[in-house]
């Protein structure tokens, strides 16, 4: 799949008096088509998933991929922790016209790794979809092991994986094992550029909602052959890369979003809450640093 490649946003999910706000999420697309983003990921971790109902996470993608008109790729995702709720999930967004799913491993139940492997399986087999794993033991609490992704590769739709794991050794084993033709996106920032130097094609952006044009900036830089270009900006955005995981995501990129005037409500949905004021205030003096913010 070459499209799958460049900067790719994790997409919020903004809300207003509690509810979905679709003209705020209209104009983000518009802002990012506008920007240079390669493709749009709505419902993941960074939109707030978790938090959706069933029906909010499938108005979220069908509006996000009626806002973009075929002008951006939409990658929906569409994992959960039942394979039952992740086909539905999936085939949802096929329906929808999403041009790829993001599919998470299966969280809280911590499956061996032939369950994983049945779960991508599963998912995979029932569309006609390219499928992009999205593996961060961090939050679920099992990691996919590079022989797993050795297995998964051979399956029908399983086009490559989003890496968060933090490891550029496990990066590497993933990319040595599954070949040229599985794609490996960077799931962490600050390792988009590190990530690309061992094959990489590209990142799922925390970053990318309020610098869209420097991180797209930095991977094409980097697909052309202009390394000292795109170690610049790498080295330029780690203090807000460092800044956007203060706290837990999407705390600080959505109240970051708030103060730079691209949403009207930062609000979140509880267990998440607003920023301690300390973090905050470190928020802002980072957002000054880069002139986003007065």
């Amino acid at each position: 799949m070459n499209w799958l490649k460049g900067s790719m946003v994790a997409l919020i999910t903004p809300f207003r008096s509690g509810e979905v706000d679709v003209p705020a999420l209209q104009r983000l697309v518009e802002f990012h088509v506008k920007e240079g983003t390669s493709a749009l990921v709505p419902c993941g971790t960074t939109g707030e998933s978790a938090t959706l109902s069933h029906e909010e996470h499938e108005q979220v993608i069908e509006m996000t991929i009626q806002a973009a008109r075929g002008r951006v790729r939409v990658m929906a995702g569409t994992g959960s922790n039942n394979t039952q709720e992740a086909l539905r999930l999936t085939r949802h967004a096929q329906k929808a016209g999403a041009d790829a799913a993001l599919v998470i491993a299966p969280y809280y139940n911590r499956p061996t790794q032939e369950g994983l492997f049945q779960h991508f399986r599963a998912v995979a087999e029932a569309v006609d979809l390219p499928i992009i794993i999205y593996n961060i033991a961090s939050r679920t609490g099992v990691n996919i092991e590079p022989e797993t992704f050795a297995r998964l590769v051979k399956v029908r739709n399983i086009a490559g994986v989003k890496e968060a794991s933090g490891s550029l050794e496990q990066m590497s084993r993933i990319k040595g094992l599954c070949g040229n033709g599985f794609t490996l996106l960077s799931g962490d920032d600050a390792l988009t550029l590190p990530l690309m130097s061992i094959g990489g094609t590209g990142v799922i952006s925390v970053v990318a909602n309020i610098l869209p044009k420097e991180v797209a900036r930095m991977v094409a830089a980097f697909e052309k052959g202009r390394l000292e270009e795109a170690r610049r900006i790498h080295y330029r955005l780690l203090a807000v890369t460092k800044a956007m995981f203060i706290e837990t995501n999407p705390i600080p990129v959505k109240t970051a979003m708030g103060l730079m005037g691209l949403i009207q409500d930062p609000s979140l949905r509880l267990p998440l809450c607003p920023m301690s004021p300390t973090n905050l205030a470190k928020l802002k003096e980072v957002l000054r640093s880069y002139h986003l913010i007065k």
